[in-house]
Parts: C-alpha cells; structure tokens; sequence
C-alpha cells in the first residue's frame, strides 16, 4: 500500500512539473528576459557611453537566457557552418554573439527604455513568433522574435526588426564575402565590424 501511495504521489509531482513547463509558452518565457533587459537600459547609474562595458555585460548575461547564439550562427553561416570544426564553430558564435549585442542592443538603447508591449504570438509546431511594440519617440516600432523550442524551452534565434531580420540579412551579406575571401576572410570581416562598434563609442 506504502509502495502504491508513493508511487501515486511521484506520478503526480511529475504531472504539476509537465504543466508548469507547458505553460511557459514563447510570451511567457521571453517577458521576463525583455524586462530585464529594459531594466538595465533605464538604470540611471549604467548610462553613456562611459558605463557601456558594464551595461553591455549586463544586458547579455540577461538575454543569454533566452536567445540561442549558437543557432543564429549556424543559420547565418548556412552550409559552411558544416565544413568547419568545433572551435571554429566557438569562435564564429563568439563573434557573431558580439555583432549582434553592437547591432540589436544598440538600436535598444536608441529608444524609450520603457517595456516592450507584448502583442501577439504565434505557434506552429516547436517554431514561433511573438509580436513587440516598442516605443521610438512618438512611434511604436514593431519587434518580431522568432523562436524554437528546445530542451531548455522556449529559445530565440531571429529577430526582425524594422522589417529586416538579423539571420536573413547576414546570410546575404556573408555570401558574398565566403565567395570571394572564404571562412577567413569573414572572420576577418567580423573581427573589424566588432572593432569598428567599439571605435564609435569612444
């Protein structure tokens, strides 16, 4: 009877924890780490360019919970992605995880500081996008996550922004340049575009 009891009590403390993860849909799980994000951008002690090491730091470790860097990479850099080894894949992540903090999170500090306005979401098999509005002066600007479930939930792995979105924008981009200089030469280009963000601050 003991055994049964126990085995009845297991059963249901892992059907509470299968709800609870089911319920951290893409909103859901994204919410948190957006406000967070904007909770750095509005603190009065981490603006200018003078705190930008330490807002930055911030801000990443923060969105880090949501956003898969890794599979940005590897759908930016399509098949070549394939034809290069592991710490090749760790340093271009590395170097794509930077240009995108310069790109996204600088065009954030741009704007109002204020929470984004979740809108809209929508989910097709383990791929889903959520709407934001975020404030530009007078204008709500519209700000799309793409997202895909994984093991540990809910990730992003695109934004659109403006009407561009990140992936596909760099995909085009880095064609041309694998064509003509290769996997090297891009690492090169990276390297001088990231260098380049950290000049324009000074």
């Amino acid at each position: 009877m003991q055994k049964i009891l126990l085995l009845f009590i297991v059963l249901c403390g892992l059907s509470v924890g299968a709800i609870r993860a089911e319920e951290m849909g893409p909103s859901a799980t994204l919410k948190p780490v957006l406000n967070d994000l904007t909770a750095v951008l509005r603190d009065p002690s981490l603006k200018g360019n003078e705190h930008l090491v330490e807002r930055r730091k911030k801000i990443m470790t923060n969105i880090k919970r949501g956003f898969d860097f890794r599979e940005m990479s590897e759908r930016v850099l399509g098949r070549t992605w394939r034809m290069i080894d592991d710490q090749e894949k760790d340093n271009f992540t590395a170097l794509m995880t930077k240009l995108l903090e310069n790109v996204y999170i600088g065009k954030l500090e741009g704007y109002s500081g204020k929470a984004p306005e979740f809108v809209a979401e929508t989910v097709k098999d383990d791929r889903a996008q959520v709407t934001t509005l975020i404030e530009n002066g007078a204008a709500k600007l519209p700000v799309y996550y793409i997202m895909r479930r994984t093991d540990s939930g809910w990730m992003v792995y695109d934004i659109n922004i403006e009407g561009i979105s990140l992936v596909r924008n760099y995909q085009e981009q880095f064609k041309s340049i694998l064509r003509t200089e290769k996997y090297e030469g891009l690492v090169k280009v990276l390297q001088e575009k990231n260098r380049s963000f950290f000049v324009d601050v000074q």
